[in-house]
């Protein structure tokens, strides 16, 4: 990974703060618990560039200066010189690459929909919130290791144009042209799944037909 940090340590201030701010509230809805997770925002100048969480920082102590920025290709363009960029930056990288509409990512390992990768099934279109905000069911991504190009890949590949899916043995993930939506539609996510769970405990659940 090349270091290059011209000039970008203190830019984007507005980005790093709005990541730091939805971070906190991530870990708040306890979509996350310790510092799993991540948050990226695309540049709205640099396509190929994105602000990415910083690896294994506590949430309730990260600042917006501890926010990396780098490429797609895996350059460092801002980062403190103790600091390191997400080991899933390669998950935000390979979307960004395949999705040019995409310009906010929220990964999370939420409980429910974790449950649910870790069975490896995606869930069905149960609610009439999914069809507007995720646009319909919940796919499942290929597993690939943690922090591998492949995640990346599959991912990539396997949501196809839903707004959230689930990864595969490890959490969820989230996207969006903005962070705000891509924050709700990582709470839709979560929600539905835990939904889904509890009609299967007590029933069957009736799935609604595709439009």
């Amino acid at each position: 990974m090349e270091h290059s940090n011209n000039g970008y340590i203190g830019a984007y201030k507005e980005i790093r703060e709005k990541i730091v701010e939805y971070s906190r509230l991530m870990y708040n809805d306890r979509l996350v618990s310790a510092t799993s997770g991540n948050i990226s925002m695309r540049l709205p100048d640099r396509s190929d560039a994105f602000a990415v969480t910083p690896s294994s920082e506590s949430y309730l102590t990260m600042t917006a200066d501890r926010i990396v920025i780098m490429t797609v290709d895996g350059e460092i363009l801002g980062c403190p010189r103790d600091g390191r960029p997400s080991s899933e930056w390669r998950l935000h990288a390979e979307l960004y690459k395949a999705k040019l509409d995409v310009g906010a990512i929220v990964h999370t390992h939420s409980p429910y929909a974790t449950a649910f990768a870790v069975n490896r099934e995606s869930i069905p279109l149960i609610l009439i919130e999914m069809q507007p905000w995720l646009g319909g069911d919940i796919p499942l991504a290929e597993y690939a290791p943690t922090g591998s190009q492949q995640l990346g890949i599959n991912t990539a590949r396997d949501i196809g144009d839903r707004g959230g899916c689930l990864l595969a043995n490890h959490g969820t993930v989230a996207v969006a042209p903005n962070l705000e939506l891509a924050y709700v539609r990582a709470s839709y996510v979560e929600d539905a799944a835990k939904i889904y769970h509890m009609a299967k405990c007590v029933g069957k659940p009736y799935v609604i037909p595709m439009n």
